[in-house]
């Protein structure tokens, strides 16, 4: 038997789209791989995750309307697809199995996330029956995403006489999350003693990157099949009973090391987000710093330069250093570049305050005016030529409040909002090792926002490599000031951090959103209350 993994990219809420696209590949499949069988991921008819679309009470005929196009579609393969169903007012996660014609078998998935970026159990009820379906001879379990992380599903189909496991996913990406499968897919084989088809959708939906990299992986555990991660694709294998069932493919992708998948999650995320909104390019900020250096080189590897626009917005305190690498890059990369001084600007604005200022010393609002002066530029530029704003601020300033409100905050998608400073130089290089778009100046040199004489980051924080460690620790373990402390960090430091932090949960809020890349991003993982009087420490 042929079976087919269509690794696609729906859309969320385009419920004919999906449809449509889901009997182009199957039709495909079929010409190109004679397949017997295409499975598609979880939910592809909606899209994953569809959210508060699923409470839409047009939802029930708008699938049913969808289901039936397929069956009258004519396809010469079975089909196993994902889609959410309304059963007497009551919703479920459903994977249904189409042949001839007809939906043949359908299963609720048992096992609901509702942790990190999901929340499934406010829209679903979970299932609670294995569902086999038999394909030339061999019974099939099918299973749904998060019912593989738990046992009781495989034991469940193993009792009810499966040989093999049909797994559909819609699962997100985040560093080192094909390791973690690969283990738990090996796991999960040998417990039920059959092998798993695993397929996962790829493409970006707002904050979140779903990777693809499907795989197959025999009784025993071992990957006889993996798909390629960030890319849309068809991938056949063959499934035979010699005893046991057997799968063999010769698709074998080979794996990328993690700064080569955090680059690419990084370039999906932007293609999808701007061109699944329909906005005819990007705009944004460029200082002749690292961040906006590196948000430029992603914004150009997703977008192509004709669809990508850089804007040098110099100050008194802005250095011919910067100037010059501003436009060295731009150059380098082919993008449209402009320069817009914002002296102008600003001393309208401290005109204008002059007044309400008077026997006010200068401080960090002279500072903010100087951002916002840029983002009321880019934000008009925006409105204009219709371009999105791609803000830079990384995971470092973003968690510690490093940023203004409504100035470099200013914008519609954060391209590095999940990516620590450290891992920034990392990026940047990783890139340059293709060719050279970053200036190796803009990587050597000191950080600094340059919005006051002399300016470096680390004269009011700790250095980097520190303070990427205590974020890490605080924001995505969950340790406490104690334990950080005891693991050899300077009490000030920590409790300055996890303070600055915790104040700057209101900036957090009003952020543009921006790629997931870590199992805990500002986003939907982390929901904190700006109004709180716990207490750092234990």
């Amino acid at each position: 038997m042929n079976i087919v993994l269509a690794q696609i990219n729906p859309l969320v809420g385009d419920i004919d789209g999906n449809t449509a696209l889901v009997i182009a590949r199957a039709e495909q499949a079929v010409a190109e791989h004679q397949a017997n069988l295409v499975l598609f991921p979880e939910l592809v008819i909606t899209g994953y995750p569809p959210e508060d679309l699923l409470l839409r009470p047009s939802l029930e005929w708008r699938i049913d309307r969808a289901i039936e196009a397929i069956c009258q579609a004519g396809l010469r393969a079975d089909i196993l697809i994902g889609y959410p169903k309304v059963v007497a007012g009551r919703v479920f996660n459903m994977a249904g199995y189409i042949s001839a014609g007809k939906l043949v078998a359908e299963y609720a998935k048992q096992q609901l996330p509702n942790f990190q970026v999901f929340d499934e159990k406010r829209y679903f009820l979970p299932g609670n029956q294995a569902c086999i379906v038999e394909i030339a001879g061999i019974k099939a379990a099918i299973s749904v995403c998060e019912d593989i992380w738990h046992q009781e599903p495989m034991l469940q189909a193993r009792e009810a006489g499966a040989q093999l496991m049909l797994n559909i996913n819609a699962s997100p990406y985040h560093c080192g999350k094909t390791q973690e499968r690969r283990a738990l897919l090996a796991e999960r084989a040998v417990q039920g003693d059959m092998p798993i088809v695993y397929i996962n959708q790829v493409g970006g939906q707002d904050e979140l990157v779903f990777d693809g990299h499907s795989m197959i992986v025999d009784r025993l555990g071992k990957v006889v099949m993996q798909a390629p991660a960030f890319e849309e694709g068809l991938y056949p294998a063959q499934i035979s009973i010699e005893g046991s069932v057997k799968v063999t493919s010769a698709v074998q992708a080979a794996d990328v090391d993690s700064l080569e998948s955090v680059y690419s999650a990084l370039v999906l995320g932007v293609r999808d987000y701007v061109n699944k909104n329909g906005f005819k390019g990007v705009v944004l900020g460029l200082s002749g710093g690292i961040d906006s250096a590196l948000t430029l080189a992603i914004a150009v590897d997703a977008l192509g330069k004709d669809r990508v626009e850089a804007v040098m917005m110099p100050f008194r305190y802005t250095s011919q250093l910067s100037l010059d690498d501003a436009a060295d890059q731009a150059k380098r990369l082919g993008v449209g570049y402009q320069v817009i001084g914002i002296e102008p600007i600003y001393n309208a604005f401290m005109d204008g305050l002059a007044d309400a200022f008077t026997g006010s010393a200068m401080d960090t609002t002279e500072e903010n005016l100087q951002a916002r002066c840029r983002g009321v530029l880019l934000m008009a530029l925006s409105n204009k030529k219709r371009l999105l704003v791609l803000t830079t601020g990384n995971k470092s300033e973003m968690a510690v409040g490093y940023s203004t409100l409504y100035g470099d905050m200013a914008g519609g998608f954060d391209v590095l909002k999940d990516v620590p400073k450290t891992v920034v130089f990392e990026l940047s290089r990783f890139r340059n090792l293709r060719d050279e778009v970053i200036p190796v100046s803009v990587i050597e040199r000191p950080p600094s926002a340059e919005l006051r004489p002399d300016q470096k980051d680390e004269d009011s924080l700790p250095p980097y490599d520190t303070l990427d460690v205590i974020l890490e620790k605080y924001v995505e373990c969950d340790f406490s000031a104690e334990q950080i402390i005891a693991e050899g960090y300077a009490e000030a430091d920590v409790r300055r951090v996890l303070r600055l932090v915790d104040l700057n949960e209101y900036k957090r809020r009003q952020a543009p959103i921006g790629p997931r890349l870590t199992k805990r991003g500002f986003g939907r993982d982390r929901r904190y209350p700006i109004t709180n009087g716990w207490v750092i420490g234990d």
